[in-house]
């Protein structure tokens, strides 16, 4: 396995779960990928949500990605595990802003200049499926 496998996963199973914390106390939600590629795993968020806070305040975090089949037994994950690191592009700023519009109709309020972009540059991934239940510590680690 390799980053371009990690890619592909990702990108087919965008919807994934952030860990982070709040002071000693863990955090866990569903967060859509916005894009993956050699630079890193992608996110856009808006600066006033806590997820954002807790980013800032403490950037180490786990994403798990996963296919949900509907076998269990053919279930497959991916954890990401990394720094997060925010990210000033202005076209990327741009964009997240357009593809995000969406959100300003549920809100009532113009949004394109709350959101922020991060990313996992660099860490590790492993897969993981239900046959390596007991062989956590043998899984492949991929380095990026």
């Amino acid at each position: 396995m390799n980053l371009q496998d990690c890619i592909k996963f990702a990108t087919e199973n965008p919807v994934c779960f952030v860990a982070t914390t709040d002071g000693d106390q863990p955090r866990v939600r569903v967060i859509a990928l916005w894009f993956a590629n050699e630079n890193g795993f992608y996110w856009g968020i808006l600066s006033p949500k806590q997820v954002y806070r807790q980013l800032k305040t403490n950037p180490k975090v786990e994403v798990c990605f996963y296919d949900n089949p509907s076998d269990l037994m053919q279930a497959k994950q991916m954890r990401v595990t990394g720094k997060v690191e925010f990210v000033d592009d202005q076209e990327l700023q741009k964009k997240v802003a357009e593809e995000g519009a969406f959100l300003e109709q549920l809100t009532g309020k113009p949004l394109g200049h709350l959101w922020k972009i991060f990313r996992i540059h660099s860490g590790e991934a492993c897969f993981w499926t239900m046959a390596d239940t007991l062989r956590e510590s043998e899984l492949e680690r991929i380095r990026f």
